[in-house]
């Protein structure tokens, strides 16, 4: 009896060391994995349902991220309350599940409409497909209601409300998509400006940023863009896989960016490969460029843009227009997915030369103190956080910057103690073995002489031994 209790003690002990290393061991192993999700979305946003009708749709709340999600051929409302003087941003980011199927056409369309229905003009702006690389990845689209001169819609005060529309074509997979939505409001100026689009700026392509190539590693969303200043930054992106980063660009000044795809070895051509874009701080899309890829190492540049100036609104063009304030500006880098079937998964060389020009000029003044911080400017937080690499701090707990380490602390001190636990245990069990080994020499003579089930075990304590190598750290720490 003495033994049995023993051992179903000892077995008790180790049963709950082994589920304590359970409980522990995921994160660890997450982590080592590196298999990031295809979206990591904003910490604490709030989960929403878009409605069938305007009348019925949830009211989104300025300077807030919502979660949602669209079906195939889905339309929904959701719904704003504006006043006559702002200009409100509404940006939508479609992100499909691993592995579905699209096709060039699909894609969402986002559009803004009055208390009348009457549709706001955003230029351009409004839908987003996958485009030619057919390969799904997150998306995004935009509208806005505009404010103050040259506007003819959508200027009074009152109920309006958000469309998004999943556009589907022929052959691709009917899965639901799920969706990030952002809201935000800019005041109007405090003092009127100037309503006509500058003429003349420096167009001209500068000579590319050149020095020692420093590693930044990219977020899988906006939430945890990796910061950059101007410089050489060196990445590895996988097949299929988006990387996001954020540049800060004051009024005044302009930004360059080409993105560079290292040689591989492999067989065979894709005329779509690599993408480069780039939004402006509503998240509203600003340019992109791509590239087909060979094996041999290619490049993708963004057109010159102009220096960030709140007039540059009034422009036509949309690659001007989404020039209009200061903030973070994003850089989404995605590899097509069919890379892998030509030349591997990867993770190829990805390099990229970003080139912040000209000096920082006067900001605009917004009426009063509604202006989102930290959203139509640059700080010198901002500015330090471009140097020392931090990476935005919205994410939902994932693999960037600060969380990573403390994924990597939690998962080292866990997997740490649960061998520390181990070894007590080892050295319990063995001890009480040894003394209900004892007792039953000493009451059965000879009986308990023999290597049996009452002889005690050495107890392990460490070295390198194969017992060390067993049950020591996992190979890849």
């Amino acid at each position: 009896m003495g033994r049995r209790t023993a051992r179903w003690r000892g077995r008790t002990v180790l049963a709950g060391a082994a589920a304590l290393f359970s409980a522990v061991a995921p994160a660890g192993q997450a982590t080592a994995a590196g298999t990031p999700p295809p979206y990591r979305f904003a910490a604490g946003a709030e989960q929403v349902e878009g409605a069938t009708a305007p009348t019925d749709a949830v009211r989104l709340t300025p300077g807030t991220t919502y979660r949602s999600s669209v079906g195939d051929k889905g339309k929904f409302y959701y719904g704003l309350r504006l006043d006559a003087v702002s200009t409100a941003y509404v940006s939508v980011t479609a992100v499909p599940k691993a592995g579905t199927k699209a096709v060039y056409s699909d894609g969402i369309k986002v559009s803004l409409q009055d208390p009348n229905g009457n549709k706001c003009f955003s230029g351009d702006a409004g839908a987003a497909r996958f485009g030619p690389t057919e390969s799904p990845r997150p998306i995004t689209a935009w509208a806005s209601r505009r404010t103050g001169p040259g506007t003819y819609t959508c200027k009074s005060a009152g109920a309006y409300s958000v469309l998004v529309e999943r556009i589907s074509g022929a052959g691709s997979s009917p899965d639901d998509w799920e969706l990030e939505l952002r809201y935000v409001s800019e005041p109007a100026l405090k003092k009127a400006a100037s309503t006509a689009a500058p003429e003349a700026w420096d167009s001209a392509s500068p000579q590319a940023v050149d020095g020692v190539a420093r590693t930044r590693r990219g977020g899988t969303s906006f939430n945890e863009a990796r910061s950059l200043e101007q410089g050489v930054w060196k990445d590895g992106i996988q097949a299929g896989q988006t990387l996001f980063y954020r540049v800060p660009v004051d009024w005044g000044q302009q930004i360059y960016t080409t993105a560079e795809l290292g040689p591989a070895s492999g067989d065979g051509f894709l005329g779509n490969a690599l993408g480069l874009s780039l939004y402006n701080p509503v998240r509203a899309l600003v340019d992109d460029a791509g590239t087909g890829y060979d094996g041999r190492a290619k490049s993708a540049t963004l057109e010159p843009l102009p220096p960030v100036a709140y007039e540059n609104r009034y422009d036509v063009d949309d690659q001007v227009s989404g020039m209009r304030f200061a903030g973070w500006y994003y850089l989404a880098v995605h590899l097509g997915a069919e890379m892998a079937d030509k030349f591997g998964d990867g993770p190829f060389d990805l390099t990229l030369r970003v080139r912040v020009s000209g000096t920082a000029g006067a900001p605009a003044v917004y009426d009063g103190t509604a202006a989102p911080p930290d959203v139509f400017d640059v700080t010198a937080g901002d500015k330090a956080a471009a140097s020392n690499g931090a990476a935005a701090t919205g994410g939902d707990g994932g693999p960037d910057g600060n969380t990573a380490m403390k994924a990597v602390a939690v998962g080292g001190i866990g997997a740490g103690t649960v061998l520390v636990l181990g070894l007590v245990m080892w050295t319990v069990v063995a001890r009480r073995r040894a003394a209900v080994a004892g007792a039953g020499a000493a009451g059965a003579g000879s009986l308990g002489g023999g290597p049996g089930e009452g002889a005690a075990p050495v107890p392990f304590v460490g070295g390198p031994d194969a017992r060390s190598r067993e049950y020591g750290p996992p190979r890849a720490w």
